[in-house]
């Protein structure tokens, strides 16, 4: 949520930064500044009002002491008028605040200088790409045949228990999915974070805190009767274990991570982009979180991306990186940066991570604060997040890049928490 006072004092500068996420904030903005001008007039006849109570107030007693009881009560009677006023100023007060809170809550965050111009996918900077993409045997099979072949991921039986987008995986497929769960989890311990174990649904406050709510409200599975959400990743209920949180600048950068399954409606969501592993409703990923100080966030932004390039490499898959421009960024985000595995069999990239940086956005939503040292006064916090990582487009890519006429090579880093060499 953007600082209001902020907005107030840069209403141009707010709007030209949100043309470049092609949002139109001009209306919002201009609403905002308007009801702050009604704001500080009733104010100022609040205070008016108050003045005048306190000066008649203070003739009162005077009136009183001189015998000139008729014309005290005549300023008492004046004085209780004033109160009455003073009060539905009070109620007006609030009532034009929470037209602005409502308003405020519409404008997404600041896209950062970094960002490219840009309204979609096709506008991406690619800012770094690595690995070979293999050479395969002819007639390489997609994912989807492969997971059939080997009996390793059952598609048509998620379809019979619960409905597309919930696939069932089994045997080593089971056993390559809690691989890469513990290999990412692992890594992320060697890196600092502390590992979380989050509940996978979460309450509307939560859902605010971190942009999901209202913004992409049509996209979680809500629970109606106890008012509770799925989760769509770890990043919601992580970040707001600090929501209502003061922090003390020493202690930053505070480092979580947390696997999860993940729930999404993806509505609208068809075509043969979405088959297979492409794009399911529930799948399961290894969340990192940071909350950062202001000053070193974006150095924290890019150790990150460091972190996640190193998992990919080990994974040896290629993959590029892709700095997101203004048309394809998030609501909350003010830097995002995509991760994409390419598919072999598909010859398509897949996206398996984006790293953000949310700036104060979500902290301001959250109210998470730490103390300034020099000023020790609660200043609004950087927060962070990324994918390290989610898993079904891994999968894809590893069971189409690694396939032999011996069976699918598991990848050198993931024997050990596999327990195998080859799916055959």
């Amino acid at each position: 949520m953007l600082n209001l006072k902020f907005i107030q004092d840069n209403p141009e500068l707010v709007i030209a930064k949100l043309k470049r996420k092609h949002f139109d904030a001009a209306g919002i903005v201009n609403q905002i500044t308007e009801l702050y001008r009604q704001k500080n007039q009733l104010q100022n006849k609040a205070d008016q009002g108050k003045a005048e109570m306190n000066k008649i107030s203070g003739e009162v007693g005077l009136l009183m002491r001189q015998g000139k009881k008729e014309e005290a009560e005549i300023a008492k009677t004046r004085t209780a008028e004033i109160k009455e006023s003073i009060k539905q100023f009070d109620i007006d007060f609030a009532a034009i605040e929470e037209q602005v809170y409502q308003l405020q809550v519409q404008l997404p965050n600041l896209p950062a200088d970094l960002v490219p111009d840009g309204r979609g996918a096709a506008d991406n900077l690619v800012v770094k790409s690595g690995g070979e993409i293999p050479a395969l045997p002819e007639k390489a099979l997609p994912h989807w045949d492969l997971a059939a072949k080997y009996n390793i991921i059952d598609f048509e039986l998620g379809v019979k228990l619960t409905g597309a987008g919930f696939p069932v995986y089994r045997g080593k497929g089971a056993q390559l999915q809690r691989a890469l769960i513990n290999f990412f989890l692992a890594e992320a311990s060697k890196a600092g974070y502390e590992e979380i174990q989050p509940p996978l649904m979460v309450n509307e406050a939560s859902g605010f805190g971190t942009g999901q709510l209202p913004d992409k409200e049509g996209q979680m599975y809500h629970a109606t009767i106890d008012n509770l959400y799925l989760i769509p990743t770890a990043e919601v209920p992580v970040t707001n274990i600090y929501r209502d949180v003061i922090l003390e600048a020493r202690d930053l950068p505070m480092k979580n991570t947390a696997y999860s399954a993940c729930f999404r409606r993806e509505a609208g969501s068809y075509g043969k982009d979405v088959r297979g592993l492409n794009r399911l409703h529930q799948f399961d990923k290894v969340e990192i979180v940071q909350i950062a100080h202001p000053d070193k966030s974006y150095e924290t932004l890019e150790d990150m991306v460091k972190h996640v390039t190193t998992l990919v490499e080990k994974l040896e898959l290629p993959y590029r990186i892709l700095r997101l421009c203004g048309g394809d960024m998030s609501f909350t985000s003010a830097l995002t940066y995509d991760f994409e595995v390419f598919s072999a069999a598909q010859k398509m990239w897949l996206e398996v991570s984006s790293v953000s940086n949310f700036e104060s956005f979500q902290a301001n939503r959250l109210k998470l604060r730490y103390r300034d040292e020099a000023t020790k006064k609660p200043q609004l916090a950087h927060t962070l997040n990324g994918s390290a990582l989610a898993l079904p487009r891994i999968v894809a890519a590893l069971l189409e890049n690694n396939q032999t006429a011996e069976g699918i090579k598991i990848p050198e880093v993931l024997v050990p928490y596999c327990g195998f060499e080859v799916i055959c």
